[in-house]
């Protein structure tokens, strides 16, 4: 990144200011960086946990599947799915609280004895794949937001940081050189002055 400055102290001094919050931003931001990925991790980790216990409820069911096409679809049915958020690294992150069901129980009686079996393995599947959704909505914010985040590290380690400090390090240069060539000029004409005295003397 090319840096826009002037070459005077007040350019310098400005530089120096964003340096520094950059300089004191950049470990927050890596510590940020490494928890966010913990947590992705995390919630990748129980997305596939879950993704293979769905996946195992549904293939150990599947012998069933003559006796789900006689199961009455009317006597369970999904009323409420009650979230929270957590903040995670500065992220807020969905929590499930509580998965409501609905049970017809009125038509439950006039029904075959493996039906009340049968709402108890819907529930537990259905609670599985709402779970499941829930940690990958969680680790798509999270990954979203470290993402940004490593984003965030790199420019100013890599880009910023740099780039700042070069522009300083070129006013500091060009500051010095004008001293020195002030110096220098003031010495010049003192010594003329100096020789013009001793001429007039003479």
């Amino acid at each position: 990144m090319a840096v826009k400055f002037q070459y005077n102290k007040i350019a310098l001094q400005n530089l120096d200011k964003q340096l520094k919050v950059r300089e004191r931003a950049l470990p927050i931001l890596k510590n940020k960086e490494s928890a966010l990925r913990v947590e992705v991790k995390k919630a990748k980790d129980m997305t596939t946990s879950l993704e293979k216990e769905y996946h195992n409820q549904i293939t150990s069911y599947e012998k069933m599947s003559r006796l789900w096409g006689e199961f009455d679809q009317s006597l369970v049915r999904l009323s409420d799915v009650e979230l929270s958020s957590k903040k995670i690294a500065g992220v807020f992150t969905p929590v499930l609280d509580n998965i409501k069901f609905e049970i017809n129980s009125d038509n439950l009686f006039n029904q075959p004895v493996w039906f009340a079996d049968g709402i108890a393995i819907i529930k537990k599947i259905a609670e599985v794949a709402i779970e499941r959704e829930v940690y990958n909505r969680k680790m798509e914010l999270l990954d979203f937001v470290r993402k940004k985040t490593t984003q965030k590290v790199n420019l100013y380690e890599k880009v910023q940081i740099p780039g700042f400090q070069d522009a300083i390090l070129k006013i500091k240069r060009f500051l010095e050189d004008q001293d020195n060539l002030s110096k220098s000029a003031q010495k010049i004409v003192k010594d003329r002055q100096e020789k013009q005295r001793q001429e007039v003397e003479v």
